[in-house]
């Protein structure tokens, strides 16, 4: 049993998938597009294509991301339910911070 809710699992999860500069990359391309290829990411960044895949699997786990089979290529988008998800579960975080209490 988990001693964590389920919020701050789903917070960990998004935070840990967007907590590498590549994948922060490849999702401000994804932002660009409405779909992007595989190779088209490749060509983008200063990453061999094995890299790039590890990071595409890495946010697609998360659900950041998802891709579709097209013929020999996966097209990857930003998965919209998820991605408003995270935007609110941060937000909400963010949010609760009040500049009232003194520290350092």
């Amino acid at each position: 049993m988990s001693t964590y809710t389920n919020k701050e699992e789903q917070i960990a999860k998004f935070a840990k998938a967007m907590g590498h500069p590549a994948r922060v990359a490849i999702i401000s391309l994804l932002l660009k597009k409405s779909t992007c290829i595989c190779g088209d990411i490749v060509e983008e960044l200063p990453l061999s294509q094995s890299t790039v895949s590890q990071h595409l699997k890495e946010l697609k786990a998360a659900g950041i991301i998802k891709g579709e089979i097209s013929g020999v290529k996966t097209c990857y988008c930003i998965d919209d339910t998820n991605w408003t998800k995270m935007g609110v579960l941060f937000n909400k975080i963010f949010d609760a911070y009040t500049n009232t209490k003194k520290c350092c």
